[in-house]
């Protein structure tokens, strides 16, 4: 294991730490099919940090979860139209091995014929193309399939994620890229200054003025968000209105417009 080493995530879901310990926080995760190149290696080599290629986040894994890829496939990778999984799970036959993959994971499946195809694999659920962009009635059906699923921080699958893993995920199925914190996200796209459409992203702030919640404006005044599970809520110009609490949740700052109308 050497620095600017390339690795793909060969698991369902690999835990990604602040620090290189386990006791460390989870800040996101890798799904299968996620890339990355190692930045730094822990002395006794048991831990190794990366930088996400999707989204340059940065954090450490457990070396025993890294699986060295060429700098070929590498290339391969960031220039192929995979295929993601749109099923919440699914099972693959890959290189003679059974593995269970979530929603949201990439597929080395492509009409690409430049390269050689270093891996075996048979997949029979259902997905789409990464680069294939869709509409707004697309993007509520994908959020619909994370409904009820629970807030862990730092997650990213239906098993288990984050307000801004949530709006990452949602939006990459339907072929846009969002960074992973909510903050970086209200840095893209376009401000909106006037009335939220469905599909646009709503931010919320804390009493420090900090962004730390985002979610996705359904029609009717709704929001999609992960707030202790992945729940819909009304939205108004103050913010997140939780009936059953009877209260505000979340205070409203601004949106941003990703989703091409």
């Amino acid at each position: 294991m050497q620095i600017g080493e390339k690795g793909i995530c060969r698991l369902s879901l690999v835990p990604v730490r602040e620090g290189g310990n386990d006791a460390s926080e989870m800040i996101t995760q890798l799904l299968f099919g996620d890339h990355y190149e190692v930045t730094t290696v822990s002395e006794d080599e048991k831990w190794l940090k990366i930088k996400i290629i999707f989204d340059e986040y940065e954090g450490w894994i457990d070396a025993k979860q890294h699986t060295l890829i060429t700098q070929e496939y590498f290339d391969q990778i960031n220039h192929s139209n995979y295929k993601i999984s749109l099923d919440i799970s699914s099972s693959i036959l890959h290189n003679k091995h059974h593995i269970n993959v979530l929603l949201g994971s990439v597929l080395p499946i492509s009409t690409n014929e430049l390269f050689k195809m270093e891996e075996q694999l048979a997949f029979n659920g259902e997905s789409k193309s990464l680069a294939e962009k869709r509409d707004f009635e697309y993007l509520k059906q994908v959020a619909l399939k994370y409904i009820n699923a629970p807030y862990q921080w730092g997650g990213k699958s239906p098993f288990g994620i984050d307000c801004s893993g949530f709006t990452q995920q949602t939006f990459r199925i339907c072929g846009y890229k969002l960074k992973r914190d909510a903050y970086q996200q209200y840095e893209q796209g376009v401000s909106v200054n006037d009335e939220v459409l469905p599909g646009d992203l709503v931010f919320f702030n804390n009493n420090k003025g900090k962004i730390i919640h985002v979610g996705i404006v359904l029609e009717n005044q709704a929001v999609i968000h992960a707030s202790g599970k992945v729940r819909i809520d009304r939205l108004d110009e103050k913010g997140i209105y939780n009936e059953e609490q009877r209260k505000y949740s979340h205070q409203f700052v601004g949106a941003r417009r990703v989703l091409k109308k």
